[in-house]
């Protein structure tokens, strides 16, 4: 349904930092939300599913994604939307999803969630960033196409890999993944929203139902998760210092940045890339805007009550 590459990895000097290009994981949009949805359109087609239901803040690359693929794919979307600091970046991804046919309703908070879900029956619900064990099932996957990757002497094992964390899902896989192929590798979890409790807590979680899912040891895969929450400012959206100076760090080596996520997560590689051994897993959910907003709505054209959702 989703056809996917698998992702070269770079290495970028003199830093000896290496990073993992899940960016070009598929031509359309990049990122770590194609194969979630791969594995996820594929459970939703057999049980027969023809609308999808998601979540997330206006700007959510997840929901971006599960319009597009999900359209491709025949799918009806729809999606619950929640307000988040307003940047160009967020508004371009809010216009895009919007031109791609999602069926956006507005919330005013998340707490709002579960009576608006149940508004929904008979809609097969993606959890947001498609977190879920079928999501995670394919970071399992991911580890195994990274411990591939090792074996043919394309970069050597990883003492750490360092990843955005919002939802869980990526981190939880490839923790899991990891323990699975028997690399001693550990996974850095970077929060990306406040509390930095919760998505720590849904890492957990989600790992350890994708561990019994699959009969991996659960202490093996706990064992290989790290928690960092010192790069996530003020909050989900917000850009910092930190992650504005690795975003210019990250121009110059040909990688491009979002301030939600990747140029918080990028800031902790290249802090921890000092002492060697550092896979950053760059998560960017990228694509060519340009095609994704032809014949999009323009700022003015959307609902007001879409608009309103950036702040």
């Amino acid at each position: 349904m989703i056809e996917l590459s698998p992702t070269p990895v770079q290495r970028i000097d003199p830093l000896g930092l290496w990073v993992k290009r899940e960016d070009l994981v598929h031509p359309r949009m990049g990122g770590n939300k194609p194969r979630k949805l791969q594995k996820i359109l594929e459970e939703a087609r057999r049980q027969g599913a023809s609308c999808l239901l998601t979540f997330g803040a206006a700007g959510s690359h997840h929901v971006l994604a599960t319009a597009l693929f999900g359209r491709l794919a025949g799918f009806r979307v729809r999606a619950l939307l929640f307000p988040q600091p307003r940047t160009g970046h967020a508004l371009s991804v809010l216009r895009a999803s919007a031109g791609q046919g999602v069926e956006a309703i507005p919330l005013g908070s998340p707490r709002q969630l579960p009576r608006a879900l149940a508004a929904f029956r008979g809609a097969w619900v993606i959890p947001v960033g498609g977190s879920s064990v079928t999501g995670a099932l394919a970071f399992v996957e991911a580890a195994a196409e990274l411990r591939a990757a090792v074996d043919r002497g394309e970069l050597p094992a990883p003492r750490e890999i360092v990843v955005a964390t919002g939802s869980g899902g990526t981190a939880a896989g490839l923790a899991v993944g990891l323990a699975r192929e028997g690399l001693p590798t550990r996974v850095v979890c970077v929060a990306v929203t406040r509390p930095v409790a919760v998505p720590f807590a849904s890492v957990l979680a989600l790992a350890s139902r994708t561990a019994w899912r699959l009969g991996v040891s659960l202490r093996k895969t706990l064992d290989r998760l790290v928690f960092d929450g010192s790069a996530v400012g003020e909050g989900y959206g917000h850009p910092t210092f930190r992650g504005e100076e690795a975003t210019r760090f990250a121009a110059a080596h040909g990688l491009l940045l979002d301030p939600t996520y990747t140029a918080k997560s990028f800031a902790v590689a290249l802090e921890r890339a000092r002492g060697g051994g550092v896979l950053y897993w760059h998560t960017l959910s990228s694509a060519p805007m340009e095609p994704l907003l032809d014949g999009a709505p323009g700022e003015e054209q959307l609902d007001p009550a879409l608009r309103a959702l950036l702040r």
